[in-house]
């Protein structure tokens, strides 16, 4: 059995905070300029070089990409031989969210209930999804989730009957409905399957794969580059200003369900789709 210092996590964590408020992965940002060399619009390039313009300066400044820090999202793979000293995995991570926000100078954007609307003033409690994975070492990953993009995101529980078309459609029709409130380009977090709060987290998790690598089935694939197509085919366009840069990948996520079940989740992702990962 391997000990981990809850302490090390807490510090990791920190660092996680920070670096992905601030700097955009780059494998967003290369997302960006193949975008920006491809769209025809002319409006669509000059917004799609300001987007990429501001990254380039919040990552040289240390500064929030966005205004919007988010909710603290992390999937966390435990490993079974793993035991965590010093204070509780949960209460390190959320530690570690509470100084990375202070210290960052991050916007702190959790209240304690949905009514009541007070503030918990330092952007805690984290939501946390954990795995038991084989082995001795933890990952973590970040994502941080902004409201603008959340908030445009939906489900839908379809009938087998309605199969992929169903599917499709619900996903091109949610992002054309959503127009420029997600801030576009996008990525598109689709989650199939499971049940109706499972289908949700598969959509989520999706976003955490790098900006247009495929499903490696070949028929989710397949599926991801029709609904990509489809919703650049809309004209809604970087920022909703028009072109053909609507969304910069669909990911797709599937898992097993019920035979009378066919759960579908879209999950928005603005342009700035912040993750990082830590193993310790």
């Amino acid at each position: 059995m391997r000990e981990v210092n809850a302490a090390d996590i807490t510090a990791a964590t920190r660092e996680m905070c920070i670096e992905a408020c601030c700097v955009l992965p780059d494998d967003v940002r290369a997302a960006l300029e193949r975008a920006r060399t491809a769209e025809e619009s002319e409006l669509g390039r000059e917004v799609l070089s300001l987007l990429i313009e501001n990254a380039d300066i919040a990552a040289g400044q240390q500064v929030p990409l966005c205004q919007d820090t988010g909710l603290a999202i992390f999937y966390v793979e435990v490993g079974q031989e793993v035991h965590v000293t010093g204070a509780g995995l949960r209460e390190a991570i959320d530690e570690g969210v509470r100084q990375g926000y202070r210290d960052g100078y991050l916007r702190k954007s959790v209240v304690a209930d949905p009514f009541r609307r007070t503030n918990t003033g330092d952007n805690t409690p984290a939501v946390i999804y954990f795995d038991i994975v084989p082995g001795d070492r933890i990952k973590l990953t970040i994502a941080p989730k902004g409201a603008g993009s959340e908030n445009m995101s939906a489900l839908t529980m379809l009938t087998p009957a309605d199969g992929v078309e169903g599917v499709r459609n619900f996903v091109v029709s949610r992002v054309v409905e959503a127009g420029a409130n997600p801030c576009p380009p996008l990525v598109i977090g689709v989650g199939v399957g499971g049940t109706m709060e499972g289908a949700a987290l598969l959509a989520k998790k999706s976003l955490v794969r790098k900006v247009g690598e495929p499903n490696p089935a070949p028929h989710l694939a397949q599926l991801e580059r029709e609904i990509l197509a489809a919703i650049n085919d809309s004209g809604v366009g970087p920022q909703g200003l028009g072109g053909r840069t609507t969304a910069l990948a669909v990911h797709v996520n599937a898992g097993p369900t019920h035979i009378a079940c066919l759960p579908c989740a879209v999950n928005i992702q603005c342009h700035a789709a912040r993750h990082v990962e830590r193993v310790i």
